[in-house]
């Protein structure tokens, strides 16, 4: 059976204070007086040796409610409330109070060791901020909601990391490393779907470390320099193709040289080797006509 969160009111204990130590004092006043007088019948000596007797079983009713904190009061194994108002409160002295912090808090996930969805084993940590909205269920539905917490986050990261890749390989798809802020909110969701028995509210949940496993982080290295130069190189080919093009029209536009399709080709393939070139070429002088 769920538990939900009732709030309940508590007397002021300042006031409650006073009035128990007016009575406690009238008390020990009147028992003292009687006793020396001996005015007082027994049965009203054992009267007011009960009252004085209530009064001291009252002072345990006080408790203290700190800022954003909630007080869960129980009877006898009974949820009877909780207490959110802060400061000096009293109620039943019977009651059995668990204070429970609705604090935001943080941790770090451990760093886990997982495959990612293209079966790449990654190193995977993320950092959950969170706090309690609902202090019954937090008290009532897990044994010990902190440990919960941690426990069932990491498993939520773990889920989370077998659904996408560590980098894309196609240009839209979603990766760990490429589509922070959309991972983020997957992660966010998932852990608070899972945490959502206890009564806890995930504010952010981030991936706060990311990196190959040792054993394929060379090759993967690898991997992504020769991506990045393949990258390059057609970057460098599309301009050095977009040069020749721009050479061809304006040598034909302003009547420079006419050349046959032999001598274009010719150019383009000098054109091409001095553009897209590692190393800078030596220039050749060409004495005689380019026929010959």
């Amino acid at each position: 059976m769920t538990i939900k969160e009732k709030e309940t009111k508590a007397l002021p204990g300042l006031v409650m204070l006073l009035i128990l130590i007016v009575i406690g004092a009238l008390a020990l006043v009147t028992i003292i007086g009687g006793a020396k007088s001996r005015d007082l019948s027994p049965g009203m000596i054992i009267f007011w040796v009960l009252v004085l007797a209530v009064d001291g079983i009252c002072l345990a009713g006080f408790f203290t409610v700190q800022p954003n904190t909630g007080t869960v009061l129980q009877f006898f194994g009974s949820y009877s409330g909780t207490v959110k108002t802060a400061g000096l409160r009293w109620t039943n002295p019977f009651y059995t109070k668990k204070p429970v912090s609705l604090r935001a808090r943080n941790f770090e996930t451990n760093h886990l060791k997982v495959n990612d969805h293209d079966g790449n084993p990654i190193e995977i940590a993320a950092v959950v901020v969170w706090r309690v909205v609902d202090t019954a269920e937090a008290t009532f539905q897990v044994d010990n909601y902190e440990n919960y917490v941690h426990v069932q986050s990491e498993a939520a990261l773990r889920n989370l990391a077998t659904n996408y890749s560590y980098d894309s390989h196609i240009e839209g798809e979603v990766s760990l490393r490429g589509a922070t802020s959309q991972v983020a909110a997957h992660l966010k969701q998932e852990i608070q779907e899972r945490l959502s028995v206890a009564g806890v509210e995930v504010i952010e949940a981030r991936i706060s470390h990311l990196a190959y496993a040792p054993e394929i982080a060379a090759a993967m290295l690898q991997r992504q320099q020769a991506s990045a130069i393949i990258a390059a190189r057609q970057k460098i080919v599309d301009g050095a193709v977009g040069m020749v093009e721009m050479a061809l029209q304006r040598l034909s536009a302003n009547n420079v040289v006419h050349l046959d399709e032999e001598r274009k080709a010719a150019m383009v393939s000098n054109l091409l080797v001095v553009l897209c070139g590692e190393r800078s070429t030596q220039p050749v002088i060409n004495a005689g006509t380019i026929y010959h």
